[in-house]
């Protein structure tokens, strides 16, 4: 029982990460925008970005299909640390590093989902 609510906290602290990821492209899609741009990327991506951190947060929240939304997440979180890989600059050095943590962390939350089933809630 113990292990349920580690795990369930767990995923309530990442999912923090992506309800803040959500809101700062909400309230100042720029700053997004700007780093798609900087790497030739279309800007338009930013808005699925979007949708992927808020529904990534509500779904791990909610613990449905942890599996798959571990490894997604994951996925995400190494994608966007091209973004931030920025060595010139310490603090974009530093969101690359927890990007990667965070996916350690995801993958942790896609394992245990596979032990109970990987596409059951």
């Amino acid at each position: 029982m113990m292990v349920l609510w580690i795990e369930r906290i767990g995923r309530y602290c990442i999912a923090l990460l992506f309800i803040a990821g959500t809101l700062q492209k909400l309230v100042d899609p720029d700053v997004a925008q700007a780093l798609l741009a900087m790497r030739g990327w279309p800007v338009w991506l930013m808005w699925p970005a979007l949708a992927l951190n808020a529904v990534g947060a509500a779904l791990l929240v909610a613990g449905i299909f942890p599996g798959p939304v571990g490894i997604t997440l994951a996925l995400y979180c190494g994608v966007t640390s091209y973004f931030h890989f920025l060595p010139q600059d310490p603090w974009q050095m530093s969101i690359v590093v927890k990007n990667w943590a965070t996916a350690g962390g995801l993958l942790l939350v896609a394992a245990r989902g596979a032990e109970r089933g990987f596409w059951r809630p």
